[in-house]
């Protein structure tokens, strides 16, 4: 009945209100908005066909993981993390992700290694290809399935959302193309866990998140005003 007369319930409110939590995060951890990038609230409503209000609620819950920031009078703009906080980042994901380890290896089942070869394979296209956001995505889902491999779900969701603050550590300070983490080191990832070696897998992932500070250049680049039309076109052309 409310869809005859054009109303929308609760739920299709939640649902669209997800949608473009959804397409934001991923605009922002695929770099298409770089950190710093303003987000009208006006300018989002029009392009994703929603009030202020439900752009609003969505901002809230994008600064809650501190993907990005809110200010009285200034408005929110796409989190620009700074130099202490990015390495803090890092090297909590190497504290966390470290320790997890003898979890994973006791856990660990042929199909885990299959699941994360597929996504080495699809990393390594994307960087054949130039595709950074595709490079991002993958780069990302490695780390976070081979810890989910432990069984232990707080881990993971640890592990996700610091993912997702690295990728704005890295389009702030990385180089022009440094999409993710090399590929090289997750092969020899790989390559440890079909072996069981805790002690050198423990190594080499340490190693790998101290070669990724190691490669961040911690100079800022100039702000990018986004044309949010063009990355999320009117609704019903997703």
């Amino acid at each position: 009945m409310n869809q005859q007369i054009g109303l929308r319930t609760p739920a299709d409110l939640e649902d669209k209100e997800h949608l473009i939590w959804q397409s934001l995060m991923t605009a922002i951890v695929e770099h298409q908005l770089p950190p710093g990038s303003k987000l009208p609230e006006e300018a989002l409503a029009e392009v994703f066909g929603v009030s202020r209000t439900g752009i609003r609620k969505v901002l809230t819950r994008l600064a809650t993981v501190q993907m990005i920031t809110m200010t009285p009078r200034r408005g929110a703009f796409v989190a620009n993390p700074g130099v202490e906080e990015s390495k803090a980042i890092f090297t909590t994901r190497k504290m966390i992700e470290c320790a997890n380890l003898p979890l994973v290896l006791e856990h660990l089942q042929p199909q885990h290694l299959a699941g994360l070869e597929n996504i080495i394979a699809q990393e390594e296209e994307a960087h054949q290809n130039h595709d950074g956001a595709a490079a991002i995505r993958h780069s990302a889902a490695f780390h976070i399935q081979l810890q989910a491999i432990s069984g232990n779900a707080v881990v993971t969701d640890i592990i996700t959302t610091l993912a997702q603050r690295s990728s704005l550590v890295i389009a702030a300070w990385g180089a022009p193309w440094q999409r993710g983490c090399r590929c090289d080191d997750h092969d020899q990832l790989i390559t440890l866990l079909r072996k069981k070696d805790l002690s050198g897998l423990s190594e080499a992932m340490a190693h790998h998140f101290d070669h990724i500070l190691s490669s961040l250049r911690f100079e800022r680049s100039g702000e990018t005003l986004p044309d949010f039309a063009r990355l999320f076109g009117a609704p019903g052309e997703h």
